[in-house]
């Protein structure tokens, strides 16, 4: 308790030394000794590397602008169910909230965030060296309305790439790079797997982000043409092929059990040398080469391969937004104005964050050497995979009815890695159970 104690101390006394440099110069609407004083902010947000960091800079916060912040960081499926109803009741408990990229449709479309674009333009509210300019076009435009209103500010960009913790088993079975195709993927998992022990294929369970650049790679799609037209196209050959490549790599050369593994699950096995490669978001695959990991001096890192049909890697983002039933909408915007400052993504950078949205950081000779993880270029491969996300692929992951067609495929690929079904049954089930639960929620098929 004495250590806690002390440690808040040092927070406080390090904000009130360094505030001016807390939050971003100083906005008329932040002048004075404590601008929020006696007002207290609900702020929520799942909980994300990004936001478990930010718990420990909220105090510098509150002692520069005087506000109290209730902060809770449920897990992402608790969250995200929590969250929805709030909104969808017109619950007025939050003040800032996180805009989760699947359902981004649902509650942008919807009208349960407040427009951020006259924040942006007023000097009052938003000091000039904040630089909305500064962040990367390829994870904002997701918080884009058709008329071109930003409602969120992205706090991280989510990339899918690959990493490869016994890159030395690579290198013994005489491949002397990351499997750039599908095909190279393959040959490589017959070559490494089980070697010293080690499977060679691991991912999380959720396919419906794992699984996609695989089914896109091969030609598929989720929706015909999202956002326009949402029928969904699972059961067409080129994504019964997907399916079925995908399903292999788990059933063949993933560890026992390997459809049951959860994000966490994954990273610890892949930290503990259990598990070689692995294609996921950018969070989880560079903890590879964190301090603890066993596979430190041996992992190696790539963008995501590409199929028959081109690479298609994932570029998911999340982002603070501010909910219309706040009662304090100017006060929540100075917090998500700190909370996406350059000091304080700065010392996230320090405390080993990776999935920075702003360019001048990602840009920085201090984010290049934090990212340059045993002796590869992250911030090369972030970049890179981020323009991708401008080309469209991804519309399919932002309509408001994604999250039904998500679980259907999580489904799908269980079914078939685990042999209950065949990669043509499996999909064609997903297909019909899709237009069912689309139908159900009232979309013209």
């Amino acid at each position: 308790m004495v250590e806690k104690i002390k440690r808040r101390r040092l927070l406080v006394t390090g904000a009130a030394v360094a505030g001016s440099l807390l939050l971003p110069g100083k906005a008329p609407a932040q002048s004075g000794s404590k601008p929020l004083a006696g007002t207290t902010l609900n702020v929520s947000c799942w909980n994300h590397p990004y936001a478990k960091l930010l718990t420990d800079l909220i105090p510098q916060f509150e002692e520069e602008s005087g506000a109290k912040v209730n902060y809770e960081t449920p897990s992402f499926p608790i969250y995200n169910q929590r969250i929805d109803i709030e909104l969808s009741t017109g619950g007025s408990a939050y003040d800032v909230l996180n805009v989760t990229f699947i359902y981004i449709g649902r509650w942008i479309e919807a009208g349960w965030f407040v427009p951020l674009d006259d924040y942006l333009k007023d000097p009052k509210k938003t000091p000039a060296d904040w630089d909305p300019a500064d962040l990367l076009p390829g994870v904002t435009v997701a918080f884009k309305d058709t008329a071109g209103k930003l409602y969120a500010i992205p706090w991280t960009g989510d990339i899918y790439m690959a990493g490869a913790g016994r890159f030395d088993l690579f290198e013994q079975a005489g491949l002397t790079t990351m499997p750039d195709t599908f095909d190279a993927l393959s040959a490589a998992m017959k070559a490494v797997n089980k070697k010293d022990g080690v499977a060679g294929f691991l991912t999380d369970n959720h396919y419906g982000w794992s699984f996609v650049p695989f089914l896109q790679g091969f030609g598929g799609d989720v929706f015909r043409n999202a956002p326009d037209d949402l029928m969904p196209v699972l059961d067409t050959p080129d994504a019964i092929a997907g399916a079925e490549f995908f399903s292999n790599l788990l059933r063949d050369y993933g560890p026992d059990g390997a459809i049951s593994y959860t994000y966490d699950m994954m990273v610890a096995a892949l930290k503990a040398g259990r598990a070689n490669y692995c294609p996921n978001g950018q969070i989880f695959v560079v903890q590879l080469a964190a301090p603890d990991s066993q596979a430190a001096h041996t992992s190696n890192f790539s963008i995501c391969p590409a199929g028959p049909k081109g690479r298609f890697p994932g570029v998911a983002t999340h982002g603070w937004g501010i909910p219309v039933g706040s009662k304090k909408k100017d006060a929540a915007w100075q917090f998500i104005v700190w909370a996406m400052s350059k000091p304080v993504l700065k010392q996230m950078v320090e405390r080993g964050y990776s999935s920075v949205t702003r360019r001048s950081i990602i840009d920085s000779p201090e984010f290049k050497g934090k990212m340059t993880l045993n002796g590869h270029d992250i911030a090369k491969i972030y970049v890179d995979t981020v323009a991708y996300g401008t080309k469209g692929y991804m519309k399919y992951r932002t309509v408001p009815v994604y999250p039904q067609v998500d679980k259907q495929l999580d489904i799908a690929i269980q079914n078939i890695a685990s042999q209950q079904m065949s990669a043509k049954q499996a999909m064609q089930l997903a297909q019909q159970n899709s237009i069912q639960e689309l139908k159900r929620a009232g979309v013209k098929l």
